[in-house]
């Protein structure tokens, strides 16, 4: 085989799949091609109020209206109910001591609740991969995307009008030339590998390893936890539960197949205490010091084997080069804490669509696509220097939480501007660009990866309310939630001057979000 393409995308996930159907629509040829093939096993599964806005617009500036379901879960199980899919109402945390069983949950000072969506049918999901890319390939290969899977390549060839591509597909040589490529291959992945890229050290962010699979039989949590009358404000295993403790944390995620996604991210004392790289025999190692999860995970019986990630976090030094780029993806990968992944692969195929739909072939498109690259970095920085305060504090939720919060205050901020039509008072992930919030968040993080007395704790917990409350749209200062914080549509209208807005608008926002 010998082809001619416009676009030549490695990596045949979502985003490498979604590039490709934005760039058919905008009339390139393009050539999808992946080492594997579909359905697979991937993780990297939940969904935020922020990763479905973002694909929506995708969906709607692009003309993929068969995306459009896929961004809320009641419109998803009436319109594609074979596609395995998880109800994601909100984010789930539970603090727990080694060798001790939850705590009394009437005290939720070892709990946190966000919500994300005030009911089922506008909610968002838990996207079940192996269904999830399969349909997205299958979309791109609709447009006229050339799909070449169980391909080998071999390192690219760059010439001055594009680059160069062979391998074998079948034990048949392939040879496509392209005028750009782009590394839809995650982590460490084809061009990485093949460049010999530098591995950039974060040198904020401790190594953390991670043990994972999918299992079936996992049964609820709010089974184990008695709430006294209390109704919370959804249900708190519909969501992304995270089990904190001191080094790490546990993630569960439920799909409507029977299956559950979960796994542990954490230090490497804790990793190589337990010695993740045994597999299953860690994990059980660790259930048996988490009382209250095990008995979760009692009837749990794993589906796959476990997959040990050495190394869990991942930045590469170059992002783009002549004639290449790395999605986001592929440039880096932080930890599954917070679903930072989704909202951060989708902006930067936001931002390398534009470009390619405005620039293409003209004098400005190296130099956005270094502008690309630098807001790339700069948001993989930022959900380090979070991530890495939320590690350094496992052992203390109460600033655990309080940190928490400044990624919750940027997030519902960001997605509020958004649906207003005002993006440029975003400031990137996690307001990164905002000269208030921006800086000062990261003070904060600094601050809260150091070893703090009483008084300078406290201080800090003061210092994040008071960065916090110019942002809040979602009621996070208001101490009287007692951690438990729902969506209530009083706290937008509280919030209007914040975001610059009338009553009367906020209310057509909700009433167009289904609210």
């Amino acid at each position: 085989m010998k082809r001619h393409f416009d676009l030549a995308i490695v990596g045949s996930g979502f985003t490498g799949s979604l590039l490709a159907m934005i760039a058919r629509r905008l009339g390139h040829s393009v050539v999808l091609l992946e080492k594997t093939s579909h359905p697979r096993f991937a993780i990297g599964e939940s969904s935020t109020p922020l990763a479905n806005l973002l694909l929506e617009e995708l969906a709607m500036r692009y003309d993929l209206p068969r995306l459009l379901p896929l961004c809320k879960w009641g419109e998803w199980q009436r319109t594609y109910p074979k596609i395995g899919c998880g109800l994601k109402r909100g984010f789930s945390f539970y603090h727990h001591q080694f060798g001790r069983a939850f705590g009394d949950a009437r005290d939720r000072s070892d709990q946190l609740l966000v919500a994300a969506s005030p009911h089922d049918e506008i909610a968002d999901t838990h996207w079940y991969r192996p269904d999830f890319d399969h349909f997205f390939v299958r979309e791109a290969q609709e447009l006229g995307v050339e799909y070449l899977d169980e391909t080998a390549l071999d390192a690219p060839e760059f010439h001055s009008d594009g680059v160069t591509l062979k391998g074998k597909r079948h034990g048949q040589d392939i040879h496509v030339h392209a005028r750009f490529l782009v590394d839809a291959t995650g982590p460490r992945g084809f061009l990485h590998r093949a460049l010999n890229l530098e591995e950039v050290v974060s040198p904020t962010l401790p190594p953390i390893q991670a043990l994972y699979t999918h299992f079936s039989g996992v049964d609820r949590l709010e089974g184990n936890l008695d709430f006294y009358g209390e109704v919370p404000p959804y249900p708190v295993d519909d969501a992304a539960l995270h089990h904190v403790f001191e080094g790490g944390w546990i993630w569960v995620l439920r799909f409507n197949n029977g299956l559950t996604s979960a796994g542990v991210a954490a230090n490497e004392e804790v990793a190589n205490r337990l010695r993740f790289q045994d597999g299953a025999p860690a994990w059980k190692s660790l259930l048996e010091q988490l009382p209250t999860v095990q008995q979760q995970f009692e009837r749990a019986i794993p589906t796959r084997e476990f997959v040990h990630a050495k190394q869990l976090a991942f930045r590469s030094q170059t992002i783009v080069g002549p004639k290449f780029a790395l999605l986001p993806s592929a440039a880096g990968f932080v930890n599954p804490l917070l679903s930072m992944g989704f909202p951060l692969a989708l902006l930067g195929v936001s931002r390398l669509a534009r470009i390619i739909d405005e620039d293409w072939e003209s004098d400005r498109f190296e130099a956005n696509l270094q502008g690309y690259a630098d807001y790339t970095r700069n948001e993989l920085i930022a959900a380090e220097e979070l991530i890495a305060a939320l590690y350094a504090n496992m052992d203390d939720f109460a600033l655990f939480k309080s940190l928490t919060l400044l990624y919750f205050a940027a997030a519902s901020f960001s997605e509020t501007v958004r649906r207003l039509d005002k993006p440029e008072l975003a400031g990137g992930f996690l307001l990164h660009n905002n000269p208030r919030f921006g800086e000062q968040s990261r003070a904060c993080f600094a601050r809260a990866r150091t070893r703090l007395n009483a008084q300078q704790r406290q201080e800090l917990m003061a210092q994040i309310q008071h960065i916090v409350e110019p942002f809040d749209v979602a009621g996070l200062t208001n101490g009287e939630r007692n951690n438990w914080y729902p969506v209530l549509a009083e706290d937008l209208f509280a919030a209007k001057d914040k975001v610059g807005a009338s009553r009367a608008e906020l209310e057509l926002l909700l009433k167009r979000g289904g609210f």
